[in-house]
């Protein structure tokens, strides 16, 4: 064993899987077995593995400048291209872009810029921030902070307090609404929870809430129909920005760019990685109204800097290889596509559905999960994530690459580029690890009689 300390993962059970190589939506370990991944590596290999035009775009970009910072008033064409397609693409007026390396340093800075912003316009005590149970927005102090997931807080002593960061319930209708309670309802409560939130915070102490579009992490929760129309409300009533996480989402996975066109998002903020290089290079982006970038342009100038960057923020062969990805995604059609294989895709998951495991299947384009129950009838879940981790070594041992995640869900996510008959094979190798999961549980006698 090597002396890593591994991320994400159960550090007494390590080094368990060693991938050397990858090809298309193949990856291969160190004796030469093949895996479709089916989670595109972590939500972010929409192209799959050796591109060709990637890779000689990355070895271009090195041969003429491989690296050059950004600070204090230098900068580099690749930088600057990526930041204008990327304002020209989002939806968000006269945008403005900070380059990063991961989706936590661009929710980190994020939660910077909002203090930065309020702060030089005189509402220094407009700085909490409203996030969701089940979500996941990163590791870093801020990011791990604003995400709703336990097993992410467990020992870190976090500072949510001292950040400002306040909790409201998740979108998921399926695990949390109550006896009896429609999808209308539900939406209903979760925008009066919402409300008196801010109501008893105070509106003028709360400057965003976030959402992803689809949570991931938290198990690929869909939300019903009407659900942002209903949360958008409540922020435009007391005047709270919508910050939208589409490190997941973004660049087609839900079928569309962005998570928000999917899903009728109308954000001011979001913040953007994963499959904006689709992972061939650390890559990430705030993105915030022009009116906030204007706002700090002054007061830096008072003190002499704008005091926050990193060293690899803007890198010239991350931001190069990025716009070469966009530029595929664009001309290929890959989000159209997506939207179109999307369809077979959910269609074949939906199969499924009658699983005596299966509690529910969810998902939209590119993005799906299961999640697996005890007792089918009353969606009664598992006492622990075990089960759902046992089918997801049993879909590895079937050459299949799935995700157990936020309880016993089985996450899907396969790069874009996978073919009708690569997702038959994704779904035959996953009805064979249920089956195995099945004989499994009723063997252990876990399944509600």
């Amino acid at each position: 064993m090597t002396h890593m300390i591994y991320p994400t993962t159960n550090l007494a059970a390590v080094e368990q899987l060693v991938i050397e190589r990858g090809e298309g939506v193949y990856v291969y370990d160190n004796r030469g077995k093949r895996y479709l991944e089916g989670m595109s590596g972590l939500w972010c290999t929409a192209l799959g593995y050796g591109n060709e035009e990637v890779i000689e775009t990355a070895e271009r970009q090195m041969r003429t400048l491989a690296y050059s910072h950004l600070f204090g008033g230098k900068t580099h064409p690749a930088a600057m291209q990526l930041a204008d397609e990327l304002a020209e693409m989002v939806p968000i007026d006269n945008a403005s872009v900070f380059l990063g390396n991961s989706g936590s340093d661009a929710n980190d800075t994020q939660v910077k810029l909002l203090r930065y912003y309020f702060n030089v316009i005189g509402k220094p005590e407009k700085h909490k921030i409203i996030a969701r149970e089940r979500a996941y927005h990163g590791v870093t102090v801020a990011a791990a902070s604003l995400t709703g997931l336990p097993p992410n807080h467990a020992h870190f002593s976090l500072p949510f307090e001292a950040l400002g960061v306040l909790r409201t319930g998740s979108a998921h209708y399926y695990r949390d609404a109550q006896p009896g309670e429609s999808e209308a309802e539900f939406v209903s409560r979760r925008a009066q929870e919402l409300e008196a939130l801010i109501l008893a915070e105070g509106p003028d102490t709360i400057a965003a809430f976030l959402a992803e579009p689809i949570s991931g992490a938290g198990g690929v929760i869909v939300p019903p129909a009407g659900y942002y129309a209903a949360i958008q409300a409540v922020l435009d009533k007391y005047d709270i920005l919508f910050w939208d996480d589409e490190v997941i989402c973004g660049f087609g996975r839900t079928g569309a760019d962005f998570g928000a066109t999917s899903l009728n998002m109308r954000p001011q903020m979001m913040s953007l990685a994963k499959a904006l290089s689709s992972a061939y290079l650390p890559v990430s982006a705030a993105v915030v109204p022009g009116y906030m970038h204007e706002a700090m342009i002054q007061p830096s100038a008072e003190v002499g800097i704008f005091g926050h960057g990193y060293t690899y923020g803007g890198h010239p062969v991350a931001c190069a290889v990025a716009s070469k990805v966009l530029e595929i995604y664009r001309r290929d059609r890959l989000f159209e596509r997506a939207a179109e294989l999307g369809e077979y895709f959910q269609a074949r998951l939906r199969e499924f559905a009658d699983h005596p495991l299966v509690g529910q299947v969810r998902g939209m384009g590119m993005i799906a999960a299961l999640e697996l129950v005890a007792d089918k009838a009353s969606g009664q879940p598992f006492g622990d994530n075990a089960v759902g981790g046992y089918c997801a070594r049993r879909a590895q041992e079937h050459g299949l690459i799935v995700r157990a995640m936020g309880g016993n869900n089985i996450a899907l996510c396969p790069p874009l580029v996978i073919t009708r008959e690569q997702v038959d094979e994704l779904v035959d190798s996953l009805g064979r690890a249920l089956d195995d999961t099945l004989a499994y549980v009723s063997a252990e006698g876990l399944l509600v009689a």
